[in-house]
């Protein structure tokens, strides 16, 4: 039976349907990244997940209960990391830890999980003293006190130093090495390459597409050579050699739309080298993940900001409530 299951979900706010026929599971043991640019409907999916969002149509079911109905019995199981409030500006990490670890019959030791997310030295700090990256880490632990078996985070590494992106990074793969089903949302594409065994993709309230990180990176286009390099190529000049279109994508990355042959990949470098230019990465007939995402959203229509006020809505309720 999956951790997870989201079976034709549908939300709507008024005359905006938020999510529009969701379907997913997740399976114990293993990190699903839900994907989507803001307002596709990410945070009401969860929501519902979560139990704190009644569907609209459809259904959901986390270790095989109703998160709605069966709230008691699943809150328990369930750990859940926000990006902002629910914690007292004025406490101290391992009070917070402590204070909540009491709400549980089971809970795991306070001091070993400041130390597993690298806050140890940070004890005696006020959560009003702690920077953005050390608070987020620190709700990280605050979603673990109970040893769950499903986690939701929102965002994990978002504000963190290279280090404590690192920390969190290990640390969400621990969670799966230990049988937990990981469910999280972030807009760092490279986090989700790195951390995620499946991947759900989903845009103005619709699933887009779904699968491994591998398996979507060389889905769709591989007639393809993508690499960077120093922005401002003559691109012109490189088409003509290749005799093919090149496009620079972003500053520095460019996409070239031929075969990814030995011969053409050779006449790629070999142009570099005869102009000394350096050569930061090359992908042929392999996207990234972010490539695959952003083949999938783009639009020029701007994407429906109910869900984002609605979003603001629950972040002031919480803050009015920890001030």
């Amino acid at each position: 039976m999956p951790a997870l299951e989201v079976d034709d979900l549908s939300i709507t706010y008024g005359t905006i349907r938020a999510v529009d026929g969701v379907s997913f599971s997740a399976e114990a043991g293993r990190v699903l990244a839900l994907l989507g640019p803001n307002g596709a409907g990410k945070t009401s999916t969860v929501e519902a997940l979560e139990g704190y969002r009644r569907p609209t149509s459809g259904q959901v079911r986390v270790l095989g209960l109703d998160p709605v109905s069966n709230h008691a019995a699943v809150t328990p199981r369930i750990g859940v990391m926000l990006q902002d409030g629910g914690v007292y500006p004025g406490i101290r990490p391992l009070e917070m830890l402590r204070l909540l670890a009491d709400l549980y019959p089971d809970a795991d030791d306070p001091e070993a999980l400041l130390e597993r997310v690298g806050l140890t030295h940070r004890r005696r700090s006020t959560w009003r003293h702690l920077s953005g990256g050390e608070q987020q880490r620190l709700s990280l632990a605050l979603a673990l006190v109970g040893r769950p078996d499903v986690v939701f985070l929102d965002e994990p590494s978002a504000g963190v130093d290279v280090s404590g992106r690192q920390l969190i990074r290990n640390l969400v793969r621990e969670l799966a090495t230990e049988g937990r089903c990981v469910l999280l949302t972030t807009h760092d594409l490279d986090e989700a390459e790195k951390v995620a065994d499946d991947v759900v993709i989903i845009d103005r309230g619709r699933v887009v597409a779904q699968g491994s990180p591998s398996e979507l990176m060389t889905s769709g286009r591989s007639a393809e050579i993508r690499f960077g390099a120093p922005a401002g190529l003559d691109v012109a000049g490189l088409g003509a050699t290749l005799r093919v279109l090149v496009v620079e994508e972003s500053p520095g990355e460019y996409r070239v739309d031929a075969e990814p042959t030995p011969a053409n990949v050779a006449a790629l470098t070999g142009w570099l080298a005869e102009r000394n230019l350096p050569l930061a990465d090359l992908r042929a007939g392999r996207q990234r993940l972010e490539d695959v995402f952003l083949q999938l959203t783009a639009s020029e229509a701007p994407h429906d900001d109910a869900e984002a006020s609605v979003r603001r809505g629950r972040r002031a309720r919480r803050r009015s409530r920890t001030t």
